[in-house]
């Protein structure tokens, strides 16, 4: 009709006034793909961190398996020594009798012959890589009291470094292998454990090879100690 105003269309104004919000299904969402995200770059960075100690390990283990071959190597033309693992037991070649730390001038000979094969093993590309130090190790038999036998092993074992270190002995070892015996050697006293079958055998002189762990820390600056020329004081 004439003269009659019809009222004007509202603008959907109050629609696009409205700010928008994303819904919370579509939050949760977005947090759970980056939760998904940040655990897969985790979980690659551990995986990736295993594989390399996995590698590590097998890397040191084939070095100290070739490392104790080269001393099973040069073992083989000393009839009576046997390589165990890390250890390598002397036998007859070295063993005490009882309630005794002297070795016989040609025990004293005979460990001046082989050490040295040793030592240059040792000092090789091969060994260096991983070796820590070579324990002397003295044993005894059961007869006596647990720390008679403790000192008497260890006595041994210090009996043994004297034939090694006395520069005055026949056919004594270069002063070089000397000194590395001195860097390298320990002293290892352990009474009766590790028993033979007689005391006999049981009254012996092992080295025995420790190596580094992946986690050990390395001496980087070793002192060098002294070469020691005096007597032996045992």
């Amino acid at each position: 009709m004439l003269g009659l105003k019809t009222p004007s269309r509202k603008a959907n104004r109050d629609e696009a006034e409205k700010p928008f919000w994303i819904s919370f299904s579509d939050l949760m969402t977005a947090l759970m793909v980056l939760f998904l995200v940040a655990m897969a770059v985790a979980l690659l960075s551990v995986t990736q961190g295993l594989r390399d100690i996995k590698a590590k390990e097998e890397d040191r283990a084939q070095s100290v398996s070739s490392c104790m071959n080269e001393v099973q190597d040069i073992t083989k033309t000393f009839d009576g020594v046997v390589i165990r693992e890390h250890s390598i037991d002397f036998g007859t070649l070295a063993k005490f009798d009882n309630n005794s730390y002297d070795l016989t001038q040609r025990q004293q000979e005979f460990l001046r012959n082989y050490v040295p094969r040793i030592l240059k093993v040792a000092t090789g590309t091969v060994c260096q890589r991983w070796l820590k130090r070579i324990v002397v190790e003295g044993f005894t038999s059961e007869s006596g009291m647990y720390l008679h036998n403790l000192n008497l092993s260890t006595q041994r074992s210090e009996r043994v470094l004297c034939a090694l270190l006395d520069p005055k002995a026949n056919n004594p070892l270069d002063p070089k292998d000397r000194q590395i015996i001195q860097n390298l050697f320990l002293v290892g006293g352990y009474s009766s454990n590790s028993m033979k079958r007689t005391p006999e055998e049981s009254r012996r002189i092992e080295l025995k090879l420790e190596f580094y762990d992946l986690k050990d820390p390395r001496d980087v600056d070793q002192r060098t100690i002294p070469l020691d020329t005096s007597p032996c004081p045992i």
